[in-house]
């Protein structure tokens, strides 16, 4: 698996190993180049969307998911 291009932050916080972590929970393997690139306390740059919209999904280590719509302009 290899993320989308919308990903732009993905953080483990508190874990040891958080790329095992991701791969167990979302049940896939990850394309570590990609993973270095977004595995950062801050987001990578990007243009505001023509929708107005960006969406935030938080998934723990137990594999629990939330997600919230946020206007971006």
């Amino acid at each position: 698996m290899t993320f989308g291009k919308g990903v732009r932050h993905v953080y483990f916080l508190g874990s040891q190993e958080p790329y095992e972590k991701l791969k167990k929970a979302l049940k896939a393997d990850i394309d570590e180049g990609e993973w270095e690139k977004i595995n950062k306390a801050t987001s990578v740059p990007f243009a505001a969307p023509k929708s107005g919209k960006i969406a935030v999904k938080v998934v723990n280590h137990y594999g629990d998911e939330v997600l919230k719509v946020y206007n971006a302009g």
